[in-house]
């Protein structure tokens, strides 16, 4: 039987809004999305509650037009300087007297990691696990059902300040949608952008939108690292605006229409003066100049949480890139360049189908993440949630017949 999803990305320039059916067919079906520009936020936190819940009530309704489907709730991405991850270790010891580790063993060592003290203005969003040890020796998956003595869980956890969680959820609900459940927008996106092969190999992955830049590393199947840092797109509009002398808006457009970071190598380009009105011209190198050197200082920043010694055995499958400023042309080979990398590629969404043409983008990558995380973590009475018990970012599941294993499996094909 379908079941439906929603999902909103409120992101610093734009807020994108999806609706989709996952069926027996294994696939997600978009019934319908839309994107509009976004009000009252900035960096990723709204600023302005009235603003963002005008913007996010435009991109519902939109999308429940071109669907035909009322949207009651949906996951909704989070991102933002306030976002902070710690890696955090629990233990039990097995509590049947055959010493078999049960369901009620995974709950407890989880709660036993994520009994950190937080400050009062802290929430927590996830605990992931990253792997069970068994009597300190045996490191293991899915423990359920081997037998020892004690348990042990290493856990990645993701919180947030509880006022920007709050003035986000404020936003959705004041649109008429209530939330399912608030995702950090990197976990979302590897459910969407990542092979099987790059997780367990280990990957990272860098959604650099226009306000932030999110960062997860995976590696073993699960999450090894997560970080936010307030740099993206905006950065490179504001430095063209500085170093041309025009406006942000003028800044902006050039950037979208023009902007590029590939070399020229001698070459000359097909433009050599951009008109700006006003019978003022900029220089195309100039801009592009300007562009490159401020994208490279973000791809610097990113790996920079990364060890320099550790990059090769950690992340093996080198860097995959998401947003709406990596598909700045040339930004793959720059990466590859600047950063020394051999592997590196934008991340597409996979595993679509339906009115979803414009989502096939790496800027799409957490709205349909989103879908992902909902889909792999919502299955009525037959699911165990996420943040809660297993390892990694696919969800546990009690059977092997669940959507969750179904999708799992079936983007072993991508």
């Amino acid at each position: 039987m379908a079941r439906i999803f929603a999902s909103i990305d409120v992101g610093t320039s734009k807020i994108t809004t999806i609706v989709a059916n996952i069926g027996e067919e294994e696939t997600i079906q978009i019934l319908g999305s839309a994107t509009v520009p976004a009000h009252g936020v900035h960096k990723g936190l709204v600023v302005d509650i009235d603003l963002a819940t005008e913007a996010v009530r435009d991109s519902v309704m939109m999308t429940e037009r071109t669907s035909g489907l009322k949207i009651e709730s949906a996951y909704v991405g989070v991102t933002g300087r306030h976002i902070n991850a710690i890696n955090s270790r629990g233990v039990v010891a097995t509590t049947r007297n055959d010493k078999r580790v049960t369901g009620d063993d995974l709950e407890r060592v989880l709660e036993s990691a994520r009994s950190i003290t937080l400050p009062g203005d802290r929430r927590l969003l996830h605990v992931l696990p990253r792997h069970y040890t068994l009597d300190g020796t045996v490191k293991v998956q899915e423990p359920v059902g081997m037998h020892g003595f004690r348990l042990d869980v290493e856990t990645h956890i993701v919180t947030a300040a509880a006022a920007s969680t709050q003035n986000l959820i404020k936003a959705v609900r004041g649109a008429g949608v209530d939330v399912e459940d608030l995702v950090f927008s990197p976990l979302a996106i590897g459910e969407a952008v990542l092979s099987e092969h790059e997780m367990n190999s280990g990957v990272i992955v860098a959604d650099i939108g226009a306000g932030t830049t999110d960062v997860a590393i995976f590696k073993d199947g699960c999450v090894w690292h997560s970080a936010t840092f307030p740099v993206g797109g905006y950065q490179a509009t504001r430095d063209i605006a500085i170093g041309l002398g025009i406006s942000n808006d003028m800044s902006e457009q050039m950037k979208l229409k023009y902007g590029s970071v590939m070399t020229t190598n001698g070459v000359e380009p097909e433009y050599s003066e951009l008109d700006v009105g006003n019978r003022h011209t900029v220089s195309y190198r100039e801009l592009n100049d300007i562009i490159r050197a401020r994208l490279e200082e973000t791809l610097r920043l990113i790996m920079l949480e990364i060890p320099r010694d550790k990059q090769e055995s950690l992340v093996p499958a080198g860097l995959v890139l998401t947003g709406g400023t990596s598909t700045i042309p040339g930004m793959e080979i720059m990466a590859r360049e600047a950063l020394e990398m051999d592997h590196v590629r934008l991340g597409y969404p996979g595993g679509i189908s339906g009115i979803s043409d414009a989502l096939h983008d790496p800027s799409a990558a957490t709205s349909v993440g989103l879908l992902y995380w909902g889909a792999n973590n919502c299955e009525g009475e037959d699911k165990w949630k996420m943040d809660e018990l297993r390892p990694g970012i696919t969800g546990m599941v009690k059977t092997g017949t669940s959507y969750a294993r179904k999708l799992w499996e079936k983007r072993k094909q991508w």
